[in-house]
């Protein structure tokens, strides 16, 4: 029998993480931290006020660096806030979770709904850390119920700072625009040698067949890109075979 999955996000659609604040029903707003800083218009008010950001964002690294130093290795996994608790990604998700804490893996998500709570799902449940970093974005919907150890951020390049730090690899389930910036940067890390033994999973061979042979046939034919640069990423459908890739590189990084 599976236990409840607990309280519906979409329920908290009124809610928004400011940072540690969280705003409710009519306080929640729809403008973010970050459309502020990079918000170029206006009154020029920011020439006072950027120097104080500035110890924010600092805070937000303090804040990060402190909660995660211990965490021990790790695996980010992202994929689409959207999908479905019926939907196959979402049974997936929860049992790569579940496969990575037997392998002896934290697992860190994004911290929503959709396949990111599923991955903190299938953690929380076989006993192991689930980690969520969260993001004040104009829907915020909060940290779903798995997470045992959640991070709200103000800034996307923070969050992004701390999902590449502490993790060890990465696994990319179908998503949206969100998924291919973070598939993207990953891959982006690798080829500029920024990160080294990280390997990047891409779970759902039909939904990422096309991109793959886009990068191959169009962006690699083109000279963009060297050949090299596309093999790091692996496509399978298996959790136990991107589990034992992940593995293979954790140990050989050791």
């Amino acid at each position: 029998m599976t236990s409840d999955p607990g309280p519906d996000p979409a329920e908290n659609v009124g809610e928004k993480s400011v940072g540690p604040v969280v705003l409710r029903r009519g306080h929640a707003g729809r403008s973010t931290t970050d459309q502020h800083l990079l918000d170029t218009g206006g009154s020029t008010d920011w020439v006072h006020t950027d120097p104080w950001r500035v110890l924010r964002i600092q805070s937000e690294f303090v804040d990060g660096f402190g909660t995660l130093a211990e965490l021990g290795p790790a695996i980010s996994v992202f994929g689409s806030a959207r999908t479905t608790r019926q939907d196959p990604a979402y049974a997936s998700a929860e049992l790569l979770g579940r496969r990575l804490v037997d392998a002896g893996f934290a697992v860190i998500t994004g911290g929503g709904p959709g396949t990111m709570e599923a991955a903190n799902k299938g953690a929380s449940e076989a006993g192991g850390t689930s980690v969520g970093l969260g993001i004040e974005l104009p829907y915020e919907v909060g940290l779903n119920p798995w997470v045992d150890v959640g991070i709200n951020f103000r800034y996307f390049f923070v969050r992004k700072t701390m999902f590449v730090k502490y993790a060890q690899g990465f696994v990319v389930l179908p998503g949206g625009l969100g998924t291919l910036d973070e598939l993207f940067e990953a891959v982006t890390l690798v080829q500029t040698q920024k990160v080294t033994s990280f390997p990047i999973i891409c779970m759902g061979s039909a939904y990422w067949a096309g991109l793959i042979a886009w990068l191959r046939e169009v962006v690699v034919a083109a000279g963009n890109v060297a050949a090299a640069d596309v093999d790091v990423l692996h496509v399978t459908d298996d959790v136990d075979d991107a589990v034992a890739i992940l593995r293979k590189a954790a140990a050989e990084h050791r």
